[in-house]
């Protein structure tokens, strides 16, 4: 029995499943990019960004827009929101993802590095509240992680129930 069982099961779906998978991500993909703007808005996906954005800038005399730093009940509400949301929107996305006919270390890679990402993203998010800042690259780094496997899970998919069962395929 090989590894990769559900390898192409995809692709025995009825049409009308598979396109409403298809709705189902791109929907997600909306949503997710969405949030995007808001971030690049809030953050201008900058460390300072992120730093002043959840500790405030009240001390800084040049700042075009006062923010104060956030309360603990706002910190929470984010990262508690965001962790059961994105845990909900991965796994969905991992599942539809276990029966294409992606590259088995493709699906490695991509089954792992989201839960990894939204610890570290939203961990770090408590700790740079609590007072290390230098977790706002961390931050940085974990939810740039984030974005680039949730787009490159949407399009993988999207790529692979478009195309049809490709030669090799279960």
């Amino acid at each position: 029995m090989t590894e990769d069982v559900l390898r192409g099961r995809i692709h025995d779906l009825p049409g009308y499943v598979k396109g409403s998978l298809l709705l189902l991500i791109w929907t997600l993909a909306f949503g997710y990019t969405a949030g995007m703007v808001y971030l690049q808005d809030t953050t201008s996906f900058e460390a300072q960004g992120i730093e002043e954005n959840y500790l405030g800038n009240e001390s800084d005399e040049e700042a075009e827009e006062l923010s104060f730093k956030m309360s603990r009940k706002q910190v929470l509400n984010i990262i508690h929101s965001h962790v059961i949301s994105y845990t909900l929107i991965f796994f969905m996305l991992a599942t539809i993802l276990v029966f294409s006919s992606v590259a088995l270390p493709w699906k490695r890679v991509l089954l792992i590095e989201p839960p990894v990402s939204i610890l570290l993203t939203f961990g770090g998010l408590w700790l740079l509240w609590s007072g290390l800042v230098w977790m706002k690259y961390v931050i940085m780094v974990s939810g740039m992680a984030l974005s680039a496997g949730f787009y490159l899970m949407v399009v993988m998919i999207s790529l692979d129930i478009i195309k049809g069962r490709r030669e090799g395929s279960s």
